[in-house]
């Protein structure tokens, strides 16, 4: 008889079931899955990306189809922290009590609105197992580069947060300068990193000149990018020692399979959720199945074991 392999993981003191999680903003707040699956098989669901005050977003058109994946510029509309509370709050906490953690990201334009969601989230939802800190909005005050996208840019932000919260702090990094600002988020606090978030990208419609989106450019996401993101994993898990969860165009569980083997403790399935709403459970028997498979009785046996 075959024994069914350990799953569990840990990702900077989140204690997960199963390593498959779910990607910020494409997956609301959990509860619009459950008529597709059970939503507490997974290790853990990241709600989408919360501010302190609510944000209305980019105007229509905000998401067009491109070669081997998807193009957005939603902008980050949000509720605010308070109003996922309200919608969501009492769904989560159940959740949770389900045996699938939940992960709070955290959307900011300044270090200050930062404090101010974390400081919201810390009041009003206990029920959060982490907050993943989403260092890929633009920086108003520098002009509208990802805050993310230097090290001393990204260092400032968990610097400013991590004494407000217990709870441990995933960061998503914007994918420019990974190694470097891996080792500052590193030094800064942060208990793991989210590689990688979408990556600014174009698309013109020929015939009216125009973007497809309603701003010239958006973040491109999808299985185009897949390979890029399993390298820029790879990267970090040899510049720091964070646990790593890896993001970025996982369809099938052997995508997923590549990023553990590149050094991921985690995975987090994203667009695939709008195209196959069960992708996320079938990743989760794929990955068991080839624990087995490997000859390996614990899937933290394959976390990093790529050879070269």
């Amino acid at each position: 008889m075959v024994s069914t392999p350990n799953m569990a993981v840990n990702l900077g003191g989140v204690e997960l079931k199963n390593p498959v999680t779910t990607a910020a903003g494409t997956y609301g707040f959990g509860w619009q899955f459950e008529g597709f699956y059970d939503v507490s098989c997974l290790g853990a669901i990241t709600t989408k990306g919360c501010a302190n005050k609510p944000w209305p977003g980019n105007a229509a058109p905000r998401m067009c189809d491109v070669t081997s994946g998807v193009m957005n510029s939603v902008g980050l509309q949000n509720p605010g922290v308070r109003g996922l509370v309200n919608q969501a709050g009492e769904y989560l906490e159940k959740l949770s009590e389900r045996g699938c953690k939940v992960i709070c990201q955290v959307a900011g334009h300044s270090p200050e609105e930062y404090v101010e969601a974390v400081e919201l989230f810390e009041e009003l939802a206990p029920w959060a197992a982490a907050l993943e800190i989403n260092i890929s909005c633009p920086n108003i005050s520098a002009g509208g580069a990802a805050i993310g996208s230097t090290p001393e840019g990204a260092a400032s932000v968990i610097s400013a947060v991590r004494d407000r919260t217990k709870r441990p702090l995933l960061v998503k990094l914007a994918p420019a300068n990974v190694v470097e600002v891996s080792r500052a988020l590193e030094a800064a606090g942060a208990d793991a990193l989210s590689v990688i978030n979408s990556i600014p990208a174009m698309a013109i419609d020929v015939n009216t000149r125009r973007s497809k989106l309603s701003r010239p450019t958006g973040g491109l996401s999808g299985p185009c990018l897949h390979n890029i993101a399993v390298r820029m994993v790879w990267e970090v898990a040899q510049a720091v020692k964070l646990p790593i969860n890896g993001v970025g165009g996982i369809m099938t569980w052997e995508d997923a399979a590549e990023f553990i083997l590149a050094g991921a403790t985690s995975v987090s399935v994203g667009v695939a959720n709008l195209i196959n709403p069960d992708t996320a459970p079938k990743v989760l028997e794929g990955l068991a199945q080839w624990v087995s498979d490997q000859g390996a009785d614990d899937i933290n046996d394959l976390i990093g074991a790529f050879e070269c």
